[in-house]
């Protein structure tokens, strides 16, 4: 079962008086999900912070509302651009047992100990997200890849390196397991790469600050594919999500 929980309370404002209830300390949201109407929803900041910093967009949440207890993911997050608080979130009601197509973390352990870094090389991260299916209680927080026995700037990692857990596959059943997570560099050719790109190609403390991050995006954003690229949104595998 999920470790993250939150209390609902029924919102009754809306439009033009949702502004005074983010001052008064609460976030409004919204629940969709099942064969009910949305319902209009809000929470204290101080609590939904800690849990979407906790659930992220690919962990089961345990919401209460009016006493009733449901099982949800957070479909979507609005972000302040200038003061970063959570303006608004999405979540979307699911079952115990049915599997949720949602996108999860790639987090790659062992840095410092390959001998390819030992010997002076940089690893780069190309791959730092993935669509899983699984039921909520498989759901994993993120999925690992040691880049230990990394050796030489000809090794890689791809998603068949990648050791799914238990009841866990990827989203889509013909993922191409060759997409390259990980590469090994020649420092010189980094730097390279990034002159010729004219300083847009990312550096190795670029790309270490990013790993593992799951920052919630704006709402806005456009929904993109997997491998690879951010997603704003979980979708729901038998459940309309993106209705």
């Amino acid at each position: 079962m999920s470790t993250n929980t939150l209390s609902l309370e029924n919102r009754t404002a809306s439009g033009k008086h949702v502004a005074k209830l983010r001052t008064e300390g609460f976030v409004p949201s919204v629940v969709y999900g099942g064969h009910i109407d949305p319902i209009s929803t809000q929470s204290p900041i101080v609590e939904t912070t800690k849990v979407v910093r906790s659930a992220g967009k690919h962990s089961p949440i345990d919401i209460t509302i009016d006493g009733k207890k449901k099982l949800a993911i957070i479909k979507s997050i609005d972000i302040d651009p200038v003061k970063h608080h959570i303006r608004h979130i999405a979540f979307h009601t699911i079952k115990q047992n049915e599997v949720v197509t949602t996108q999860v973390p790639i987090t790659l352990v062992g840095a410092g100990e390959s001998e390819a870094e030992k010997a002076g090389l940089v690893v780069l991260q190309a791959i730092e997200h993935i669509e899983i299916k699984a039921k909520p209680g498989n759901l994993p927080e993120a999925l690992e890849l040691s880049i230990i026995d990394l050796k030489t700037d000809e090794d890689k990692l791809t998603l068949a390196d990648i050791t799914l857990p238990e009841g866990v596959e990827f989203a889509e059943l013909e993922q191409d397991t060759t997409l390259v997570v990980a590469n090994v560099y020649e420092p010189g050719a980094l730097q390279a790469a990034n002159d010729a790109a004219g300083g847009d190609a990312e550096d190795a403390s670029d790309v270490s600050a990013d790993n593992g991050s799951d920052t919630p995006q704006d709402t806005q954003a456009e929904e993109k594919k997997p491998g690879g690229k951010s997603q704003d949104e979980p979708k729901q595998s038998n459940v309309d999500a993106n209705k």
